[in-house]
């Protein structure tokens, strides 16, 4: 068991968090999330998954990795995770 983790942008609440942490648990190999709001960053607790495997999928749920993104990309994940934030408020 591995024990990765990444600092990401967009965490801006508890809907983000839970959004993230239902997302990851879906994952084949994922055990654990934790999430530290405050420091933006994400330990997965996890077997068979690379590092970059975690990080895209952190990506596409509008969390990149921590200055991975700029310009458009970053507009884009920002408004991704706000739809992502909103809807893990409701659920």
């Amino acid at each position: 068991m591995t024990i990765t983790r990444i600092e990401v942008d967009n965490i801006n609440c508890g809907g983000c968090m839970k959004t993230i942490e239902n997302g990851l648990l879906r994952l084949d190999g994922v055990t654990r999330v934790d999430i530290d709001l405050e420091a933006g960053a994400v330990s997965i607790e996890a077997t068979n998954l690379s590092r970059d495997a975690l990080a895209a999928v952190l990506s596409g749920m509008g969390y990149p990795e921590h200055n991975s993104v700029s310009g458009i990309g970053s507009a884009a994940a920002k408004a991704k995770s706000f739809i992502n934030g909103a809807i893990g408020k409701l659920s």
